[in-house]
C-alpha cells in the first residue's frame, strides 16, 4: 500500500503541475484567502464564486477588514451565493483572528479548528494549502476518487469509511507537496473523476484504480440512502404603497437569518386555503395580533389576487413561496396601506430594494413583482 501511494502521490502531483486551472485563489498562499475561497467553495459551482471572490477580497483585503465590518455589508457582498450561515461564520471567526490571535490566521490546528464554522475539511484545506501540512482536506470530489482509486465498495458517508479515506489522504499528502496535492486531489474529482461520464481515459492514476480494473466505475461511490426532503408553503404579501413595498427582516437565528423577506408565514400542511392565512397574515399587520381572528372572520373579509408562486431548494428542505395581494390595497390607488405600529419592518422603495439584503427567493419574488408592476430595475447583481 505504501509504494501505491508513493506512486499515486507522485503521478497526481506532477499532472497538477501541467495541467491546472489557473484560478485566483491559486495565485496565493495567504490562509484568509484560502478560507475565504474554500468557504465560498462549500456547494457552490467554481464559475459562481469567482467574481464574488474578487468582490469580497477587494472590499475586505485582510482579516481585519472583515472582523471589523457591518454584518449587513458582509452579507450584501454575499448576496446571491447562498448559504448565507457561512458567510456569518466567517465574519465570526475574523473577529476571534482579531481578538486572541492578532489579526492573523492561526496555524495551529486546535486554534483553528476553533474558530467558528471551521469544520474537518477546511480545517485540512488551510492547513494543507496555506501552510502545506499534511492535513487531509475530503470534500465530495475526494471521496469519489479515493473510493474509486480503493474500489470501496461500502457508503462513503460511513463514519469508519470516512475517517479510512482520510487516513489514505493524509499518507497521500506525507509522500508529496501537501498544498498540491490537496488541490490536485480536488482537481480529478472535479473535471476528470466526475460523478457521470468519468474521464478514466484522461485520468492520471487510471494504471492504479481498483474500480477501473474491476468494472465499478459506475457504481461508485456508493452512499446512505438520502432522508425524505421536507416540504413548506410559504404564503407570502404583497403590500405597496406608492413606489413602495412592506417588507421584514427575519430574526438573526435560524434559516435566512437577519435578511430581509415579504411578510409570510411558512407552513409545513396547509389545513386550510392558502388564501385564508394571506387573510389571517394581512388582519395582523393591519390591526395586531389580539384582533387576528376577529378581522378574519369579518364576512365583508377583502379578496386576495394571487400574483407570483416561485420554487427554491434549501439544502433539506424546499419552499414553494405564493404571494397574494389585497385587491382594495392596490398600488394604482386604492385605499392607503398603514401598518399596526406593533410590527417591525420597513417600506421599501423601488429603487432602493438594492440596499437590503435579500435570500435568493425572495430575489426571485421581487423581480417577477416589480416587473409586473412596469418597473426596469436592475435589482441584484447575477
Amino acid at each position: 500500500m505504501e509504494e501505491s501511494l508513493a506512486a499515486f502521490a507522485h503521478t497526481l502531483e506532477a499532472w497538477y503541475t501541467q495541467t491546472s486551472r489557473d484560478l485566483p485563489w491559486r495565485r496565493t498562499a495567504d490562509p484568509y484567502a484560502i478560507l475565504v475561497s474554500e468557504t465560498m467553495l462549500q456547494q457552490t459551482r467554481v464559475e459562481t464564486v469567482i467574481p464574488y471572490y474578487h468582490r469580497f477580497m477587494e472590499r475586505f483585503p485582510t482579516p481585519l477588514h472583515l472582523a471589523d465590518a457591518d454584518i449587513d455589508d458582509v452579507l450584501k457582498m454575499w448576496e446571491g451565493l447562498g448559504y448565507y450561515r457561512r458567510a456569518r461564520n466567517l465574519k465570526a471567526a475574523m473577529e476571534v483572528v482579531r481578538d486572541r490571535h492578532g489579526g492573523r490566521i492561526p496555524d495551529h490546528p486546535d486554534e483553528l479548528k476553533a474558530l467558528p464554522g471551521i469544520g474537518p475539511y477546511t480545517l485540512g484545506a488551510v492547513l494543507s494549502i496555506a501552510f502545506n501540512r499534511p492535513y487531509p482536506a475530503v470534500d465530495g470530489n475526494v471521496l469519489r476518487v479515493m473510493s474509486r482509486y480503493r474500489a470501496i465498495e461500502e457508503p462513503v458517508d460511513l463514519p469508519k469509511v470516512k475517517r479510512q479515506i482520510e487516513q489514505d489522504v493524509a499518507e497521500t499528502l506525507e509522500r508529496g507537496t501537501p498544498r498540491v496535492l490537496t488541490q490536485a486531489l480536488m482537481e480529478l474529482g472535479a473535471l476528470v473523476c466526475t460523478p457521470k461520464k468519468p474521464r478514466c481515459s484522461a485520468c492520471p492514476v487510471v494504471s492504479g484504480c481498483a474500480a477501473r480494473a474491476h468494472g465499478l466505475t459506475d457504481a461508485l461511490p456508493k452512499r446512505l440512502p438520502k432522508r425524505a426532503r421536507r416540504r413548506q408553503t410559504v404564503v407570502a404579501l404583497w403590500l405597496t404603497r406608492g413606489d413602495s413595498f412592506w417588507a421584514e427582516q427575519r430574526p438573526e437565528g435560524g434559516l435566512l437569518g437577519g435578511m430581509w423577506q415579504l411578510p409570510s408565514v411558512e407552513l409545513d400542511d396547509p389545513s386550510t386555503s392558502l388564501e385564508w392565512h394571506a387573510r389571517a397574515r394581512f388582519a395582523e399587520l393591519r390591526f395586531g395580533h389580539a384582533q387576528r381572528g376577529e378581522a378574519v372572520r369579518e364576512p365583508e373579509a377583502m379578496a386576495f389576487e394571487r400574483v407570483c408562486e416561485v420554487s427554491h431548494a434549501f439544502t433539506h428542505l424546499d419552499w414553494t413561496v405564493v404571494v397574494f395581494a389585497p385587491v382594495e390595497y392596490d398600488q394604482a390607488g386604492g385605499q392607503p396601506l398603514e401598518i399596526h405600529p406593533g410590527h417591525e419592518g420597513a417600506w421599501v422603495g423601488f429603487e432602493e430594494i438594492s440596499n437590503f439584503v435579500w435570500p435568493k427567493v425572495y430575489q426571485d419574488v421581487l423581480r417577477q413583482l416589480i416587473a409586473r408592476n412596469h418597473k426596469q430595475l436592475t435589482l441584484f447583481q447575477r
